[in-house]
């Protein structure tokens, strides 16, 4: 498992597309979004302010760092034989499946920091719940990188794998808090129960202690109370890996599709 997640982080540091995607994006356009509020708040740092950019950063991590690049590296690795070279080794299956996933894992803990750094270290309000952040990344990346290997089933080649990511990518990212928060409450109650909303609910009870969807007027939970209304997303997350391991098992393939 080591000498396996060693070489995938080898493949990804050499890849330069993978890396400015997977690097530049998560943390600069979240931290552009918290210091741009910032500047028009006259220096004030309100929490739904930290919430949208920690909001924005695990859907990049997730989508970019997480999804797209197991994806492609599956499907890439799938074309040129690897996968089945692997397989008559030592490796189990799921060592095999797994070892993709760990730079993205990597990175995504060390751009969470970073961000984290940054953003708390320019005066913004304490987190409510930090054990709530760290599930919605940790929850998230198992739940998009099996989506990604089950995408990898349905996508013949790297190249195709810009099209069949769209239709996760788009749901994620109408599962966000500020999306969803525009919508009717019949289609936000629907969306809420998609895999990156739930994401997006734990982060924003993380960060602070309200609901994607609450109102800026909504008064804030502290930490014991944080852990009333993270039932319904931690629900959702184990729901949609259960679902995202069953696809796995059944549209996963380890030969070319040709």
């Amino acid at each position: 498992m080591t000498a396996l997640s060693r070489a995938e982080f080898v493949q990804f540091r050499r890849n330069k597309t993978l890396v400015v995607t997977g690097v530049v994006f998560p943390i600069l356009m979240p931290l552009a979004v918290y210091f741009l509020g910032r500047a028009g708040n006259d220096g004030v740092v309100e929490r739904s302010g930290v919430a949208a950019a920690f909001d924005m950063f695990a859907l990049f991590a997730l989508m970019f760092v997480q999804y797209y690049t197991v994806l492609s590296m599956v499907t890439t690795r799938r074309s040129e034989g690897v996968l089945k070279r692997l397989r008559t080794g030592e490796a189990a299956d799921w060592q095999i499946l797994t070892a993709p996933n760990v730079p993205g894992l990597i990175i995504t803990a060390a751009s969470s920091l970073l961000i984290a750094l940054v953003v708390y270290a320019t005066g913004a309000p304490g987190p409510a719940n930090v054990i709530a952040m760290v599930v919605a990344l940790a929850g998230g990346a198992v739940v998009f990188g099996l989506l990604a290997l089950a995408t990898s089933g349905f996508t013949k080649n790297a190249e195709a794998a810009q099209i069949t990511s769209l239709p996760v990518i788009a749901l994620a990212m109408i599962g966000m808090g500020s999306i969803r928060a525009t919508l009717p409450d019949r289609a936000a109650e629907i969306l809420g129960w998609t895999p990156y909303a739930a994401v997006s609910d734990l982060m924003h009870l993380g960060t602070a202690g309200i609901p994607a969807t609450a109102g800026e007027d909504a008064p804030a939970a502290d930490f014991a109370g944080t852990f009333a209304d993270m039932g319904r997303p931690l629900a959702t997350l184990v729901v949609w890996t259960v679902v995202a391991i069953a696809l796995v098992y059944k549209s996963f393939r380890w030969d070319d599709r040709g």
